[in-house]
């Protein structure tokens, strides 16, 4: 996964990468998004509302994980 970073200013468009997507595999992000649940960072809040496509073999195991592991 390449990392890029940019400092924001605010003068700049922000909609010009709007649409730009990226494949990844999944394990290249699965320790770092889980990482970042874990430790409650804020910026994996500002993602809560964007969609994201996912195998539909995936979403299966994922939907049912969330049935049968304890309440928190």
């Amino acid at each position: 996964m390449q990392h890029r970073l940019r400092i924001f200013t605010g003068e700049e468009e922000t909609l010009e990468q709007k649409d730009s997507l990226v494949n990844v595999r999944f394990g290249e992000i699965a320790d770092a998004l889980a990482e970042a649940v874990y430790y409650r960072r804020t910026w994996i809040s500002d993602f809560s509302e964007d969609e994201v496509k996912i195998p539909s073999d995936l979403y299966a195991i994922l939907a049912a994980y969330s049935h049968l592991r304890p309440g928190a």
